[in-house]
C-alpha cells in the first residue's frame, strides 16, 4: 500500500495551513471593504497558484501543490469534501415555505428569471460557439446546458447576504427574492445534475436510470425525508449530547446523501444540496445548531475550497477580456430582465421589479462551483473558466450597490465606521462633563482637520442645551458644524463614571462625540440610534472598559453585535 511520504505530510501540511491562513486574511480584508469574503480567499489561491507563487517560485508551488501523487490526490479529496459540505450549508439555508407563502410573483420570477438567460445561454452555446469559448472535442449538447445553466442560476447565499446587508431580507420584497433564489437553485442543480449524467458521470449507470433516480432522490429529500427528519430530530436533540448529537448526524446525513448522488452519476454536491434542503425544513433544528454548523464549515472548509480554485489555472494567461464581457452580458441581462418581468406579470411596481432583478443577478458561488465542475469534467476551456469566475465574482458585487440605487435606498450608517484609532480613548483622563467633552473634542477635532476650540465650544453649546445620556452608561455628546466633509465619531472610557444626567440617573462609562456636518442628511440621528441600539442593557458597557485599544473595542462591540 502506497502511504504519504515525510516529505508529502509535511508539504500537505504547510499547504493547507498557508491556504486556509491567507484565504482568511483576503476574506476578512475584503469584508472590511464592504465585499464577499469570497473574494478575497479565491485571491489567496491566486497569489499562491500559477498566476504568482508559479511564475515567481514554481518549484516552491510544485511542492506545496503537486499535480500528481498521494498530495494532489489528497488536495483533490479535501477540496471535494469542502465543497459538499459547502453546499450543505447553503442547502440549509432555503426555506421552502417562503416560496409557498409568495405565490406566483415567486414562482415568475424564478421560472422566468431562469427561462431567458438559459434561452440565451443555450442559444450563444449552438448558433455562436466560438464567440462563447467553445473548444472542439467538448461534446455540443452538454456544453450548451452547461453555458445556459451558468447565466442562469442564482446564489441564494450571497443574495440573502446582500439582503440582510440592505436591511431588506424580512421585507416583502426579501422575501419574493429569497424565494425564487430557492427555486432557481433547485431547478439549476437538477439541470446540472442531468448534465452530469449525459457525460456518464458515475459508475456505467444507463442515462435514463440516472435521470430517474435523480428525480425520485429529489422528491424524497423534498416531501418525506423532511417529514421525518421533523420526527427524528427531537428525538436525537433529548438523548444524545447537544448540540454535538444534531451537529453529528446533520454531517452525516450530508455525507450519505453526497454518497448515493455520487454513486448514481451525478456529482455530490447535489445530495449534499439535499439534504441540508431537508434538514434546514425542519422548525426543531435550533438557530444555535445552525449557527455552529455554519460557522465550522464556512470558516474552515469553504475557504479551502475557494482558494483551491485559484491553484487551478493561470488566471493571467487565460484572461479573456472579450469573452468575459460576452458572457457578463448574457448572464446580466438576461436575469435582470426575466427575473424584472416576472415580477411585474405578478403586480409588483416596476422600480421594485428591476431591484428584484438585480438582487437575483448574483451568482457568486453557485456559478463558481458550476465552472469549477466543468472544468474537472474537461467540458470547458480555462481560458471560459477564467471568465465564469470574472462574471460569477462581478454580479456579486454589483448585485447590492444595483439594488441600492434602482430602490433609491441608503446603507445603514454604523458608528464604528467613522471611529478612527486615533479618535478612541480607553482611558478619560477628565472627571466632569465639561472635560471629557473638551478631551474628546480634541481628537475628533485632529481626525476631521478641524480647529480643537471650534469643535469644543459648538459641543458644549449643544450640550447646555439638552443633556445627552442616553442611559445604560452610555453619553452622546454632538454637535454639526460647517466646513465637515463627513461624519467624525471619537470614542471615550470613563472607568470611574461621568454624569451626563441620563434618564437613569447612571453615569455615563463609555462616552461617543459625534460630529455631523452643518448639511446632515440625518447621518447624526442614524449614528445615534446604532449607538443606542449597541450598548442598550449596559451589559456591553461592562465588557467594553477591559478594552485597551480600539481593536479591542470594535471586537467587542461585534461581539455584543452578535
Amino acid at each position: 500500500m502506497d502511504l504519504l511520504t515525510p516529505q508529502q505530510i509535511t508539504g500537505m501540511f504547510l499547504a493547507l495551513g498557508l491556504l486556509l491562513l491567507v484565504a482568511r486574511l483576503l476574506g476578512e480584508a475584503a469584508r472590511g471593504l464592504g465585499q464577499p469574503a469570497v473574494l478575497g480567499e479565491i485571491l489567496a489561491g491566486i497569489l499562491l497558484g500559477p498566476t504568482l507563487l508559479g511564475v515567481i517560485a514554481p518549484e516552491l508551488m510544485a511542492f506545496l501543490f503537486p499535480v500528481q501523487g498521494g498530495g494532489a490526490h489528497l488536495l483533490h479529496g479535501l477540496t471535494t469534501l469542502s465543497i459538499a459540505l459547502f453546499l450543505l450549508v447553503a442547502g440549509m439555508e432555503v426555506d421552502l415555505s417562503t416560496v409557498w407563502r409568495q405565490g406566483r410573483v415567486a414562482v415568475g420570477v424564478a421560472l422566468l428569471g431562469m427561462a431567458i438567460p438559459f434561452a440565451l445561454g443555450l442559444g450563444a452555446a449552438w448558433f455562436l460557439p466560438s464567440l462563447v469559448g467553445y473548444e472542439p472535442g467538448a461534446p455540443r449538447l452538454p456544453y450548451a446546458l452547461f453555458l445556459a445553466t451558468a447565466c442562469s442560476i442564482s446564489a441564494l447565499p450571497i443574495i440573502a447576504k446582500i439582503l440582510m446587508d440592505l436591511k431588506l431580507y424580512r421585507s416583502d420584497l426579501g422575501v419574493t427574492v429569497v424565494a425564487a433564489a430557492v427555486l432557481n437553485d433547485l431547478v439549476g442543480w437538477l439541470v446540472f445534475a442531468l448534465i452530469l449524467g449525459l457525460l456518464g458521470g458515475g459508475h456505467g449507470m444507463p442515462l435514463g436510470q440516472t435521470i430517474g433516480l435523480t428525480l425520485g432522490f429529489t422528491a424524497a429529500m423534498l416531501t418525506v425525508v423532511p417529514w421525518m427528519l421533523h420526527r427524528i430530530i427531537p428525538w436525537i436533540q433529548a438523548y444524545a449530547s447537544w448540540p454535538g448529537g444534531v451537529i453529528g448526524f446533520a454531517l452525516a446525513l450530508g455525507l450519505l446523501g453526497a454518497a448515493f448522488t455520487e454513486w448514481i452519476g451525478v456529482h455530490a454536491i447535489f445530495g449534499a444540496f439535499l439534504a441540508g434542503v431537508a434538514i434546514g425544513d425542519s422548525a426543531h433544528l435550533r438557530e444555535r445548531t445552525r449557527t455552529t454548523i455554519d460557522q465550522f464549515i464556512s470558516f474552515f472548509f469553504a475557504p479551502l475550497f475557494f482558494a483551491s480554485i485559484g491553484l487551478r489555472v493561470d488566471f493571467a494567461a487565460n484572461f479573456d477580456l472579450g469573452l468575459t464581457l460576452v458572457v457578463l452580458v448574457i448572464a446580466v441581462s438576461g436575469k435582470v430582465l426575466g427575473s424584472a418581468l416576472g415580477a411585474r406579470f405578478g403586480g409588483v411596481p416596476w422600480r421594485e421589479s428591476w431591484g428584484i432583478g438585480f438582487g437575483m443577478s448574483a451568482q457568486g458561488t453557485m456559478g463558481i462551483i458550476l465552472g469549477v465542475l466543468a472544468l474537472q469534467f474537461g467540458l470547458i476551456s480555462q481560458r471560459l473558466f477564467v471568465s465564469l469566475v470574472a462574471m460569477a465574482l462581478l454580479t456579486s458585487l454589483l448585485s447590492g450597490p444595483l439594488m441600492q440605487k434602482v430602490l433609491r435606498l441608503k446603507r445603514p450608517r454604523r458608528f464604528t465606521n467613522y471611529l478612527r484609532a486615533s479618535a478612541f480613548l480607553p482611558r478619560l483622563s477628565g472627571h466632569s462633563r465639561q472635560e471629557v467633552i473638551e478631551e474628546l473634542s480634541g481628537v475628533a477635532a485632529a481626525t476631521a482637520g478641524l480647529d480643537a476650540a471650534v469643535v469644543t465650544g459648538a459641543v458644549l453649546a449643544r450640550e447646555r442645551i439638552m443633556a445627552t445620556g442616553l442611559g445604560d452608561g452610555v453619553a452622546v455628546p454632538h454637535a454639526r458644524l460647517a466646513g465637515l466633509d463627513g461624519p467624525t465619531v471619537a470614542v471615550g472610557l470613563a472607568h470611574e463614571g461621568v454624569d451626563f444626567d441620563a434618564p437613569d440617573g447612571r453615569p455615563a462609562q463609555v462616552v461617543c462625540l459625534i460630529l455631523t456636518p452643518q448639511e446632515d442628511d440625518g447621518a447624526q440621528l442614524e449614528i445615534l440610534a446604532d449607538i443606542a441600539t449597541t450598548f442598550r442593557g449596559g451589559s456591553l458597557v461592562e465588557r467594553a472598559l477591559i478594552a485597551e485599544g480600539h481593536t479591542e473595542f470594535l471586537a467587542l462591540v461585534k461581539s455584543g453585535e452578535g
